[in-house]
């Protein structure tokens, strides 16, 4: 069973279109986008299991420059 997460994502000042455009060439991310509001992007990823969007998101999302933090919240339903 795959697991389907939202990921908000914060970033340096005046780069949320540049990181929003890297996240969406990222495997398992399947939109990314700016957005107004407490968050700069708004991603959506799916993995094949917790462990596996664990790593998605550390090692692919939170590594691209102008990333500073991301929240994670998996889907429920």
């Amino acid at each position: 069973m795959s697991v389907k997460a939202f990921i908000l994502v914060d970033t340096s000042p005046g780069k949320a279109r540049e990181v929003a455009t890297k996240l969406r060439q990222v495997a398992g991310i399947s939109s990314a986008h700016a957005v107004t509001g407490p968050h700069d992007i708004i991603a959506v990823a799916e993995a094949s299991d917790v462990s596996a969007l664990g790593e998605l998101v550390v090692h692919k999302i939170q590594s691209v420059p102008g990333v500073n933090r991301s929240l994670t919240s998996i889907v429920a339903d």
